[in-house]
This record gives C-alpha cells, structure tokens and sequence, in this order.
C-alpha cells in the first residue's frame, strides 16, 4: 500500500490531540476516515513523515520508543445500521498495553 496519484482515492482527516517530546517527539493523533482503504491511516501517516508508533510496516517502528504493537485504535466507530438507518456508536477504551506505552510519553 503507498500513496500515489493514480491510485484509489483515499481520504483521512485528522486532528492532533497531545505533543509529545519525551522521551522521543510523538504526538497523539485522532483520525476520521472518510474513505475505508486497506491500511489508510498508516500509510496517510507515514506519507506525510509521521508513522504511528510500534507499526514495522510503515517504519513507526522505533529503537528508542518500542511498543508492543501498532499504537492505533478505534475508540469510537459509528456508522448508519443497514437496516433501520439509524445512526449507532460504540466506544471503546484504550486498551491496557497501549495505555501504557502512553503513560511514557510527556
């Protein structure tokens, strides 16, 4: 997967929650997708020079800051239900392995 102009049109929007500086530069990001493509945000990530932390694929792997996977969850999806329209939500926490690779950043 990689940006490129002729390929499929993708669309990631997103917003910088918290900087980090230590112990490495890191930011906490919320993305919105307004398209679904096969590994979108951590391409769109890693096109613009920001991989997500822990992600080997998309050099986000990082020596100094390891994390025991790709720092990247949903917290929040909705989407219209097929049948009645209606829009629903759910939300889910952070998970306990990536909370704590946040509790290492300030």
């Amino acid at each position: 997967m990689t940006v490129a102009a002729d390929g499929r049109e993708a669309r990631t929007g997103y917003e910088v929650r918290t900087l980090f500086t230590e112990p490495v530069d890191a930011a906490l990001v919320e993305c919105r997708l307004e398209t679904g493509r096969t590994h979108q945000i951590r391409v769109h990530l890693a096109a613009i020079g920001h991989p997500i932390v822990g992600d080997p694929r998309y050099r986000g792997a990082r020596a100094k800051f390891p994390a025991p996977r790709t720092f990247l969850h949903a917290h929040r999806l909705s989407f219209d239900h097929p049948v009645s329209g209606e829009r629903v939500t759910f939300d889910s926490p952070l998970p306990d392995d990536l909370a704590q690779v946040l509790a290492r950043l300030s």
